[in-house]
């Protein structure tokens, strides 16, 4: 045996390269578990119907686990500032994305604008005449009855819904009508119910609900455009959270999104 063969075989069953190969091994088994363990994602209940399929359509395609949670853009946000295990942040509009990547809480390389959607005035049934809101009196028409909208000065529906309303000159007249929500999916549901008659929520929502009808579009110059922001969040699971927002891009996924109404910018 010459002497380089054996220094090499007496340096395998050293202490100091037991040692790294156990601690690389315990590296390569942290990345994995870390990519099998799955991920959460806080995201707009505006994404709920649509983002529901794009989930179990990665999850079936990689075997990782998704966990979604729903609420309005402002609660998941601040829910994020309290240090909540989420992984992925997706958000109604740019604003409360904002927030958290000025005080550094989601990954800035990793944010995008994953989607697009349009504002409609609903009604519940199915069976209702459309409205031109460029002349139509809502006030009147809603009578003794409600607007329902999402939280106003908060929820990114709500922000979109007044400003909206108040560029066509109507929310001095609506203002004391309006039943406010925690978020869009909830106004939705006020609608669909009949506990109101009329309600402000994306199209995406009047689409995934057969007990209301969409009776006007909002016009797109009366409100800031409805973007959705998506980003890794910092303290969370960078790889998986980043290999989750890859898909969301992907043709696969962009199709779920479109078929449920959404637009997609191009990125």
């Amino acid at each position: 045996m010459s002497a380089n063969l054996a220094s090499f075989l007496n340096s395998l069953a050293s202490p100091v390269f037991r040692r790294s190969l156990v601690a690389a091994g315990a590296l390569v088994l942290g990345v994995a578990g870390q990519l099998q363990a799955g991920i959460t994602v806080f995201a707009a209940a505006s994404t709920k119907t649509a983002l529901d399929e794009a989930a179990a359509s990665y999850q079936a395609g990689t075997g990782r686990d998704v966990t979604l949670s729903y609420a309005g853009s402002p609660a998941l946000a601040r829910q994020i500032q309290l240090g909540a295990p989420a992984d992925v942040f997706i958000s109604a509009n740019p604003g409360w994305m904002d927030v958290l990547q000025q005080e550094g809480l989601i990954d800035e390389a990793s944010r995008l604008d994953l989607l697009e959607n349009r504002l409609v005035l609903i009604a519940h049934g199915r069976n209702v005449q459309p409205l031109d809101l460029e002349t139509a009196d809502l006030a009147r028409l809603l009578g003794e009855g409600r607007l329902a909208m999402a939280l106003v000065d908060a929820v990114p529906a709500g922000i979109y819904g007044k400003a909206a309303l108040t560029a066509l000159g109507l929310w001095p007249d609506v203002a004391s009508k309006v039943a406010q929500t925690a978020n869009v999916r909830a106004a939705l549901a006020l609608a669909a119910s009949g506990e109101v008659p009329m309600g402000v929520v994306y199209a995406t929502d009047a689409r995934a609900e057969a007990g209301v009808a969409v009776i006007a579009v909002f016009p797109e110059d009366s409100h800031p455009p409805i973007l959705y922001p998506a980003a890794a969040v910092a303290d969370g699971k960078m790889a998986e959270a980043k290999a989750f927002l890859d898909y969301l891009q992907s043709p696969a996924a962009r199709e779920i999104f479109l078929r449920h109404g959404f637009g997609v910018p191009e990125q």
